[in-house]
């Protein structure tokens, strides 16, 4: 039998969710899907699918194939990727999302640049501080920030940020420097929406006289005077001097650069936050989206690494 062929019907009736709808994904007859799959179960020996009338489910045996599968056809398709990427003329839309300072920040010159260099490529770039469904929304990459608890989505990781506490210089010359996390129990606090109102702080150097030790965690919780749903208005509310911001340090970035914003508690950092690209693996990574994710990968861990 044709093994290949075999595995992309298989994958394909996982992922549809039902024979039918597989059928008509991969253009065949309901009943040319139900010859491949017994013919690969009969070659296997092995039942992959319980099925009934109405729907099916994997079997032990299956849902193991089924991570074989999808390994072994990504494998090919990108072997035949690779051969070919010096020829291919990359043509259709590539969808990304992205949070929207990043966004803004990193991926839209990038994306520019990329589209430069395939002029037969049109983007649709999204940006949105809210985590989006790629697969509802219909996008085909997303760069996130934050763990992925998605089983659905295949993640390349590309490096992490922090979390910086940062203040006006004005309110520093007000209130002091503060020494330690619970110092901001006293102090106001702008904060975004997402953010929890306890702060998590981890040491990092120092000789500590109350007996710490680096790497010792303590939650602070803070009281925020103003909370907002876009990291824009914390940033300016915190450069004004209405309190203590904690926010990614890409996003404090030119703030602290400038001056306009001095940074807090050095001896304590946030807990590093993972940033990846994601995409579903319900179907093979297209090579618009594999040439993207190649091109831009190195370039996006270089700029977290700086």
């Amino acid at each position: 039998m044709d093994k290949l062929k075999g595995m992309a019907t298989f994958v394909r009736i996982v992922d549809c969710g039902s024979l039918s709808a597989a059928a008509d994904e991969l253009g065949r007859s309901p009943s040319a899907v139900v010859r491949t799959l017994a013919e690969l179960e009969r070659h296997l020996g092995v039942r992959l699918l319980n099925r009934s009338t109405r729907q099916h489910s994997l079997t032990d045996e299956g849902r193991d194939y089924l991570l074989r599968c999808r390994r072994i056809l990504a494998d090919i398709e990108e072997a035949e990727f690779v051969l070919d990427s010096r020829k291919l003329d990359l043509r259709g839309k590539l969808s990304v999302t992205a949070p929207v300072m990043f966004g803004g920040l990193h991926i839209s010159p990038l994306l520019n640049q990329w589209l430069q260099e395939h002029p037969g490529m049109t983007a649709e770039l999204t940006l949105l501080d809210r985590v989006v469904d790629v697969i509802e929304e219909g996008f085909d990459l997303a760069l996130r920030i934050g763990q992925l608890s998605d089983s659905s989505l295949i993640a390349m990781p590309l490096g992490h940020v922090s979390m910086v506490t940062c203040a006006s210089p004005e309110l520093v010359r007000q209130r002091g420097t503060p020494e330690h996390p619970r110092d901001l129990a006293e102090w106001p606090v702008v904060t975004f929406s997402v953010q929890s109102s306890v702060w998590r702080y981890c040491r990092v150097e120092g000789s500590w006289e109350d007996g710490g030790r680096d790497g010792d965690l303590i939650d602070q919780e803070v009281s925020p005077v103003l909370i907002s749903n876009q990291v824009g208005p914390v940033l300016e509310a915190a450069i004004q001097g209405l309190g203590v911001a904690r926010i990614m340090s890409y996003q404090a970035k030119n703030a602290l650069d400038s001056g306009a914003l001095l940074p807090l508690l050095p001896q304590w950092q946030s807990v590093q936050i993972p940033v990846q690209f994601v995409y579903p693996h319900t179907r093979l990574i297209s090579p618009r989206v594999r040439q993207f994710l190649d091109w831009a990968t190195p370039r996006i861990r270089t700029l977290l690494a700086s």
